[in-house]
């Protein structure tokens, strides 16, 4: 049997990917100017959220989707610590928060992997 907080993990994702399209550009503010492109980088990564949460609600496909996130969230990891470049990456949010931010995405990874097993 599923766990319940599976499906949590797996709608945190699928609103997530669907603000890439709502707003944007939040998303695009925060994107380090390394990278090129980066309204499409912001949709394609909405759709991989997306895509990512609703395959690990399916037996079928919930190892592979856990993985991506795992993948996706390492990916991630770059736009956290180029927020804690300047004031002007930052976009305005403390400093306190974007730290946080890190461990956090790593507890992410973790709850992601949890899943990849059941």
């Amino acid at each position: 049997m599923v766990p319940w907080h599976l499906y949590v993990m797996a709608g945190m994702y699928v609103v997530a990917g669907l603000m890439h399209f709502i707003k944007p550009k939040m998303y695009m503010r925060i994107m380090p100017m390394y990278l090129p492109n980066h309204k499409l980088l912001v949709y394609l990564s909405g759709i991989a959220e997306i895509l990512l949460g609703i395959g690990v609600c399916f037996d079928a496909t919930r190892k592979l989707s856990t993985f991506g996130i795992i993948l996706m969230l390492g990916v991630f990891l770059s736009v956290h610590f180029y927020m804690l470049s300047g004031k002007k990456a930052s976009a305005g949010i403390p400093k306190w928060i974007l730290v946080l931010r890190i461990p956090l995405q790593f507890f992410l990874m973790y709850w992601a992997y949890y899943y990849a097993y059941i």
